[in-house]
């Protein structure tokens, strides 16, 4: 294993897949294709899928001796991520997702950045590309401050020192120090770790030139089942670790608990003024629900424009399911009502 001061240090990319017989040629074929010169090896922790990744998987590998596969019985993310960097040989570590697809230069500006910065982690920018009206009405989502906040690894900033990175290209030295991924948090396993990696003197580092293609779930019910697990664990971690909460995260459940607060009042007021009670004026609580229609008539307009009419109708679907997907999981994460939040991985 070459040492990270060496002109071109190693590099080992990890990916954990399951169930990803759509998406993983593409993404594996991007990591090949990489304009790094030095020498690499590419990772892939399979999970039990039950469709034909891991025939897809073991032609790649049969082709290419630098595409290895792992088993990962658990089939979970961060035990995935685990299982390809305990086996990886080089000093850096490049986590890579089977939704995502690396440019050509990727690999190469990823290194020069964590020299420059002296970082344990740098990151940069997701961008979601859809190919179906449905998808691209979620990557609209996705890279608008309507859709999920609007932070830097969504649409973009300046480069510097972030709370957490999209991805992440890694020391590998430091994720062994700090522990690896957290394997028991299915999802948000990311920013935990990276919390680690800060709270132990490290830097994570976000820079705009990485821009990584990422395609979206391809229906409405994998979509909403993503952003119920995403915020089912984002409210657990709020919970865990209460001192890193920002107020973008409270958001999305305080719309929710206002919204349906507000419908459910409001229907409570106009049963009340059709019997005469002098609770009709209940019935005010109906602004809410219908504030937040608007509100997505409006960022529908705004935020998909010059997109198909398919697409802006899909975005009005598309909105309000990751929205309240992401609000109610979130609140029933940090009130601790899940049975088993293990179960909830997104997939």
């Amino acid at each position: 294993m070459a040492p990270f001061d060496t002109p071109l240090p190693g590099v080992s990319y990890v990916m954990p897949v399951l169930n990803e017989e759509r998406e993983i040629r593409s993404a594996v074929e991007s990591l090949v294709a990489q304009d790094y010169e030095g020498p690499f090896e590419i990772l892939l922790a399979l999970g039990p899928s039950v469709d034909g990744t891991n025939d897809v998987v073991a032609a790649m590998s049969a082709a290419d001796p630098r595409i290895r596969s792992l088993p990962n019985p658990v089939g979970s993310t961060p035990a995935g991520l685990n299982v390809a960097i305990r086996a990886s040989v080089h000093p850096i570590t490049v986590r890579v997702d089977a939704h995502s697809v690396l440019p050509s230069d990727y690999t190469r500006l990823a290194v020069a950045a964590l020299r420059r910065s002296g970082a344990d982690n740098v990151g940069g920018i997701m961008k979601a590309e859809g190919r179906t009206p449905f998808e691209k009405a979620v990557a609209r989502a996705y890279g608008s401050r309507v859709g999920l906040g609007g932070t830097p690894h969504h649409v973009g900033g300046a480069e510097g020192p972030t709370e957490t990175a999209y991805l992440g290209v890694f020391l590998r030295s430091r994720l062994i120090e700090v522990g690896l991924f957290d394997e028991g948090i299915k999802r948000g396993q990311d920013w935990e770790l990276n919390r680690r990696l800060r709270a132990t003197g490290g830097t994570v580092w976000f820079t705009p030139e990485l821009v990584v293609t990422y395609r979206p779930r391809p229906s409405i019910s994998k979509l909403a089942r993503q952003f119920v697990a995403t915020g089912l664990w984002r409210g657990e971690l709020a919970r865990r670790f209460p001192k890193s909460n920002t107020v973008r995260y409270l958001v999305p459940p305080a719309m929710v608990i206002g919204v349906v607060a507000g419908l459910l009042l409001g229907l409570v007021g106009l049963a009340a003024a059709v019997v005469g009670s002098p609770l009709a004026w209940l019935a005010l609580g109906l602004v809410a629900p219908g504030g937040y229609l608007l509100f997505v008539v409006a960022a529908t307009l705004f935020a998909a424009r010059g997109e198909s009419v398919r697409t802006r109708l899909w975005f009005l679907v598309v909105l309000p399911s990751i929205h309240f997907g992401w609000g109610f999981g979130f609140v029933f994460g940090f009130s601790n009502l899940t049975k088993n939040i293990t179960a909830h991985t997104g997939r």
